[in-house]
């Protein structure tokens, strides 16, 4: 496979800091520019970090002392650099929206962590197990942009990763509605315990903005391409509740179905164990070998011992079984920060590499 240069933009965020340590030992991707806001610009990594490292690993020996570039006022020099740029910055969506589309007018491909082009519907926003054939949207968005190369693709929001890949091989099943209440880690903020204490022995029933995008966001997943642009879904009917809870990494979703007609629970599970995309047949570097797993203990998956399955990539399942309001009931879990976030744009680049978007 090529090998491919690429920035991170928001490098010092926690998102960002994520895609750094993946991104440290890539197989194809080599990291040649770093950028956040003026207050870190001109700064080395190490210095722009210090105190505000978040990771339980190290911060990458080859990124402490690349300096750290303005990510609006150097647009153009680090386009010029890299191949194509992660992007996960802490800015007012409006700002976040206008910033990716002149980096993708710069000819340089965006993968983005960030909600603001979301709804966009020639902007793919892309599980690689579930939607790959949603890039095809991209040759649509680059006449509108007016590039050649450039073009923004998203990541959807970390909350949706707990329980839309469970959800999806049981679509076809004619699901009528789902109500996933979601139960969402502190990082998921960009926060920890040492300087959220107020999440210590608390949970806080509501995260701004959260439950619109936890059912928007699945209809778009699910949706279809029609004339360059994605149509959303329209069907199942979709409810959420989400809830902040005192845990550091992982999301994890009570999830209620209902189908047309009784489906046995054996074949529920057969789906999930059997369940496999594009990133399983082309092996990419990120993917995990087995996507969906499914636990028959009673009382797995739990965060503290799931949450990392397959690198934190797979996504745990478990306590399927019947409903009295709904057909089905089960828990399923997610890493928000690997699978949810940097993972999961991550691996949405090697998919894009591997089908020649990035070229």
């Amino acid at each position: 496979m090529k090998q491919y240069r690429v920035g991170i933009i928001g490098a010092t965020g926690m998102v960002g800091q994520r895609f750094a340590t993946l991104l440290e030992k890539h197989p194809w991707f080599t990291v040649t520019a770093l950028a956040a806001s003026s207050r870190s610009a001109g700064k080395t990594y190490e210095e722009a970090l210090a105190g505000r490292w978040k990771m339980s690993t190290p911060i990458p020996e080859k990124m402490k002392d690349m300096t750290v570039l303005d990510a609006e006022k150097d647009r153009e020099k680090i386009a010029g650099s890299v191949d194509f740029v992660f992007c996960a910055v802490n800015l007012e969506k409006q700002k976040t929206k206008a910033l990716e589309e002149a980096y993708a007018r710069c000819e340089c491909p965006v993968i983005s962590n960030n909600s603001a082009n979301r709804g966009v519907p020639d902007v793919p926003m892309i599980i690689p197990e579930i939607n790959p054939e949603h890039a095809a949207v991209i040759e649509t968005q680059r006449k509108r942009l007016g590039t050649k190369r450039g073009f923004i693709a998203v990541k959807s929001n970390c909350s949706i990763q707990s329980y839309v890949p469970a959800v999806t091989p049981l679509l076809d099943l004619n699901v009528t509605k789902v109500l996933a209440c979601t139960y969402q880690a502190l990082s998921g903020a960009g926060k920890t315990f040492k300087v959220w204490p107020e999440m210590v022995d608390n949970v806080i029933p509501y995260i701004g903005g959260e439950e619109g995008k936890s059912e928007n966001e699945p209809m778009k997943v699910w949706g279809h391409v029609e004339n360059g642009v994605i149509v959303n879904a329209t069907k199942p009917d979709i409810t959420t509740q989400c809830l902040r809870v005192p845990v550091s990494d992982g999301h994890m979703a009570a999830v209620f179905v209902s189908f047309e007609k009784k489906i046995p629970l054996e074949e529920i599970i057969a789906r999930w164990e059997n369940f496999s995309g594009e990133p399983q047949r082309l092996r990419l570097p990120s993917a995990p070998r087995q996507f969906l797993h499914y636990f028959r203990e009673e009382d797995r998956p739990q965060t503290r011992l799931d949450r990392n399955l397959e690198n934190g990539m797979a996504v745990s399942i478990g306590r399927l079984r019947p409903d009295s309001q709904y057909d089905v009931k089960f828990v399923s879990l997610s890493h928000n920060t690997l699978r949810g976030a940097a993972g999961g744009g991550v691996l949405m680049a090697e998919l894009l590499c591997a089908k020649g978007y990035l070229d």
